[in-house]
């Protein structure tokens, strides 16, 4: 059964209830009537506290009740949410901010967008009052258009924008550090091209993971190594967090190696870490997928990424990075994307949920436990 509600299931202890209350069950004491208790002084009957088990059955249907009315909570969806914003990660949070107060929606609540929005809109609307209104914030090329024009039972505005583009200075000096693979196979396979700052020391930990890399592609996907930035470039990275970078250079993507004292520094203030040159690392915001640790923020460079596990120090840190930045990979723009425009609450009821379908025979089922917990208790006392 899914649960749309599960915190319903933390009242489960509340079970302890008829379990305490049949084990503290009261019994008179048994009276026989003497012919000379006239002469004696009238007394109040008293009870004895017996400690132990008394009609089983009705305990059993009695907890069997309780747990399906938690069950039934769980399983059934009541209009809870108010005015919500889904907000694009991806961004210009400037953008998205003046977009949302433009639209009245500056004390909304905000959630993440999800993939496919309008379907999953479709799926859970019945979370939202009737009274709310949605609003989408995003990128142009995040939400495909679709075939028909959806149809909503609460008013729905998308305001969507082109990610601002990084302006990029050519330059005509690449000197490739590595040749990842030979000419042939380049034709054929994806050819990254990744810009290599770092200190003699560490650079063969740099050469070693994209090679990595590259087997774990399976020729499908090559990581050229080079050491100054050119148009191709769609990563830089920068393991010298002592100095800043050039001002000219522009990527997708930075990942930025955190130097020890920026990084004792940030764990014993509880902030991020912060490298020269990359003041925005100061408020990134944390992430943590497949077990590795990151931290992200966006800044005239590009978006930048950071974490102590760079550059990896073993071949399991290695494979859970290359995992992890492969879940991180944009998806492709769709063919057609979905410009602004409003959406119209369309629909006078809200459609069947298949995810709500358990609780229909979840009341069916407290409907007879009750029935039946009212004939034992009226039954025990007769």
């Amino acid at each position: 059964m899914l649960s749309s509600y599960p915190w319903w299931w933390l009242a489960l202890p509340l079970l302890l209830l008829p379990i305490w209350w049949h084990r503290q069950k009261r019994q008179r004491l048994k009276a026989e009537p003497l012919a000379t208790a006239r002469f004696l002084p009238s007394a109040p009957p008293e009870q004895l506290r017996v400690w132990q088990w008394r009609d089983k059955l009705l305990l059993v249907v009695r907890c069997l009740l309780l747990v399906i009315l938690i069950a039934w909570l769980a399983a059934t969806i009541f209009p809870w949410r108010g005015d919500t914003v889904l907000v694009d990660a991806g961004a210009d949070k400037a953008w998205a901010e003046q977009q949302i107060s433009a639209a009245g929606f500056a004390a909304a609540a905000r959630i993440d967008l999800p993939p496919n929005p309008l379907a999953w809109l479709r799926a859970n609307e019945r979370d939202w009052r009737p009274t709310a209104r949605l609003l989408i914030v995003a990128r142009a090329d995040q939400i495909a258009m679709p075939a028909r024009v959806p149809q909503f039972s609460h008013q729905l505005e998308l305001r969507t924008a082109n990610a601002p583009a990084a302006p990029l200075t050519p330059t005509t000096s690449v000197a490739p550090v590595t040749p990842s693979v030979p000419p042939a196979a380049q034709l054929t396979a994806t050819t990254h091209h990744i810009v290599l700052a770092a200190p003699a020391a560490r650079t063969p930990a740099w050469q070693s993971l994209f090679a990595a890399f590259d087997v774990a592609g399976k020729a499908a996907i090559r990581h050229q190594l080079a050491t100054e930035q050119d148009v191709g470039t769609t990563l830089i990275v920068w393991d010298t967090p002592a100095t800043a970078p050039p001002a000219n250079w522009h990527a997708p993507h930075w990942w930025i190696a955190p130097s020890a004292a920026a990084t004792a520094s940030a764990n014993a203030t509880g902030t991020a870490a912060a490298s020269a040159g990359f003041p925005e690392l100061a408020s990134a915001t944390r992430l943590t997928i497949n077990g590795i640790a990151l931290r992200y923020a966006d800044s005239p460079h590009g978006r930048l990424w950071t974490s102590d596990a760079f550059p990896p120090r073993d071949a399991d840190t290695a494979r859970a990075l290359y995992e992890a930045w492969q879940l991180l990979s944009a998806s492709p723009a769709p063919a057609y994307a979905t410009p602004s425009q409003t959406f119209s609450a369309a629909r006078s009821a809200l459609p069947a949920i298949t995810n709500a379908k358990p609780a229909y025979w979840l009341a069916l089922a407290l409907l007879a436990l009750f029935i039946l917990e009212r004939t034992l208790t009226h039954a025990r006392r007769n």
